[in-house]
């Protein structure tokens, strides 16, 4: 298989369980015992933040092998002002297709729509050995602080990425991550219910 072999389009509806089992399947146990990105997906959609047009599905050998969402953001600036920006994720690749360059074409992809729509800057908490790679930077080097954190404290996880060059130009302020992105346990738990069985486990280098 040749990472050509794909085509890239806008989620609909009839993806939307697809999809979030996709999600499910691609962060269960990773960063917690369970996961809950797929609610948070499931309950997103919805919302006023929420970018359809962005939100995007990778078909290869006749399969969904991997998923993106994004969402509209708010950089709040010393001066006052609420400068517009954008986040991804979650961002979801099948344990079957990981690893062959599925989920580096989807961000690519998609980073370019959101710069021909306009959007000037897009946010990331996430591994910075993986999204260095499509040019985000440390988001502090930029003079954008993450959310309550003291703005003495190093965020290594917490970047960003300028689409429209010179948009973060003499900017200082801070970025909360939206509120849909926070879900109750329970309701997770209940919501998970609706697929196949599998087993929470706690492994290495899960953050909770």
């Amino acid at each position: 298989m040749t990472l050509s072999n794909y085509i890239i389009r806008p989620e609909t509806e009839r993806d939307y369980r697809i999809t979030e089992n996709l999600t499910r399947e691609a962060f269960w146990n990773v960063y917690q015992p369970g996961c809950d990105e797929h609610y948070i997906l499931h309950t997103y959609r919805p919302r006023p933040e929420f970018i359809p047009e962005l939100t995007c599905v990778l078909e290869t050998e006749g399969k969904i092998a991997a998923h993106i969402m994004y969402s509209r953001a708010v950089i709040r600036t010393d001066d006052g002002r609420e400068l517009p920006a954008a986040l991804f994720g979650p961002v979801s690749v099948h344990p079957d297709f990981q690893r062959q360059g599925y989920g580096s074409a989807i961000i690519r992809y998609t980073m370019e729509q959101a710069r021909k729509m306009g959007i000037g800057a897009i946010t990331i908490s996430g591994n910075p050995k993986y999204y260095y790679r499509f040019g985000f930077v440390d988001a502090q080097s930029k003079g954008i602080y993450y959310g309550d954190v003291p703005r003495s404290e190093p965020t290594p996880f917490f970047m960003v990425k300028e689409l429209i060059p010179g948009y973060l130009d003499g900017v200082v302020g801070t970025y909360h991550d939206p509120e849909g992105y926070f879900v109750d346990p329970a309701d997770v738990e209940k919501f998970d219910r609706q697929f196949p069985p599998k087993v929470k486990e706690k492994c290495p280098g899960q953050l909770v």
